[in-house]
């Protein structure tokens, strides 16, 4: 049995794409009669339910956002088979320390480009993307190995100039929870969908990163003055849109129901007429295969990571609003919509399977580290 430590700068409360694939992990290990040990930074107000996370002391920071500045200062002594970290920060860094100490091998799971948040950070941006790239590419060569989620980012990393072992891993889902969605006509209409009107459905933080504006912006040029766009999710930038949305004539029709419990989720996605993703800052993309599994058409801009994620299941068009209006009124019609494909590509992001693939990262890794030791004390 291997005992992984889980090292992420963000876990609950805190619900995001991160948290999710956390989650989606480490069931799959658990699973297969394995542990996994989450550290991440206190919360203030909140208490786990689960005795397997462990909450390193943490501090506010200087800005508005949910997250916490992590004291670099383990509670107490943790013993791992291997270290998994999801974060180049200050939790990351404990990652290494922990995983150096104990000398076990060290994993890296890159799952933001650090670079597309430099507005949070105040400081001229130029610089600030330029220390988010030396930051990236210093945390993944001390590594044994990074998992990107797609293909395109691990050009990215090799690009930043990254050099040590990556291999593609998505992360996962629990495609059989979201595949259970069911369209639900009360729900649309608590989010204000009347009968009959097509419903466009946005899930995602609500962070300026996220080109939410471009939505809002796409969802004014369309031809249907009945349609109702839903927003679901949160975040710092929640007051900004709304104030776009009254600009853009459209506050009216349009919802911000802030966050959904998990279990919400996949019928929401199944009440949608229409999945809408603008993002052009993902890894990934997970709501993209949440959306997909249940059963919801997708349109989505153009990105090579988002392309690699749905290949070919949903319409992808460029960033631009007249385009994005165009494709919302070709799937609103039913003219994308493809249930078996979306099913077909929504199966390969199972998180069970891909579990299991870093299962085999981490016992490839494993095997690697045990040779020169027991050489070193005369056992081969």
């Amino acid at each position: 049995m291997l005992r992984v430590g889980l090292f992420s700068e963000c876990y609950h409360p805190i619900r995001n794409g991160i948290v999710a694939s956390l989650d989606a992990l480490a069931s799959a290990l658990r699973a297969r009669g394995h542990e996994a040990i989450f550290v991440t930074p206190e919360m203030p107000g909140y208490r786990d339910v689960r005795d397997d996370v462990v909450r390193v002391p943490s501090l506010p920071l200087p800005t508005r956002t949910a997250y916490r500045l992590t004291v670099p200062y383990l509670p107490r002594a943790l013993e791992f088979s291997i270290v998994h970290t999801h974060s180049p920060f200050v939790t990351g860094w404990l990652g290494v320390r922990a995983a150096r100490r104990a000398r076990v091998p060290l994993v890296f799971t890159y799952h933001t480009q650090l670079e597309a948040y430099a507005h949070y950070v105040p400081f001229e941006t130029r610089a600030t993307r330029s220390a988010a790239t030396q930051l990236t590419r210093g945390y993944a060569n001390a590594a044994d190995a990074v998992i990107v989620p797609t293909a395109s980012m691990e050009r990215r990393l090799r690009e930043l100039g990254v050099r040590t072992r990556i291999e593609v891993i998505p992360s996962g889902i629990d495609v059989a929870f979201f595949a259970r969605g069911r369209r639900s006509e009360s729900l649309r209409a608590r989010l204000g969908v009347a009968a009959g009107a097509k419903m466009v459905l946005s899930v995602g933080r609500l962070g300026r990163e996220k080109n939410l504006e471009l939505a809002l912006e796409a969802f004014a040029l369309l031809g249907d003055p009945a349609a109702h766009l839903v927003i679901v999710g949160d975040g710092t930038h929640r007051e900004a849109l709304q104030r776009f949305a009254a600009r853009a004539g459209v506050a009216g029709r349009t919802t911000f129901a802030r966050e959904f419990e998990r279990g919400a989720l996949p019928d929401a996605y199944a009440s949608a007429d229409t999945f809408l993703f603008t993002s052009e800052s993902e890894t990934q993309g997970l709501v993209l295969v949440e959306a997909l599994a249940a059963g919801a058409p997708v349109v989505a801009v153009d990105t090579p990571q988002t392309r690699e994620v749905l290949d070919g299941a949903a319409e992808i068009v460029p960033s631009d609003p007249r385009a994005l209006a165009a494709a919302l009124g070709r799937s609103l019609t039913g003219a994308i919509r493809d249930p078996a494909r979306s099913m077909s590509v929504a199966g390969r992001f199972d998180s069970v399977a891909l579990g299991d693939r870093t299962l085999e990262l981490y016992s490839e890794l494993l095997g690697s580290w045990a040779a020169p030791r027991l050489a070193a004390a005369g056992a081969v």
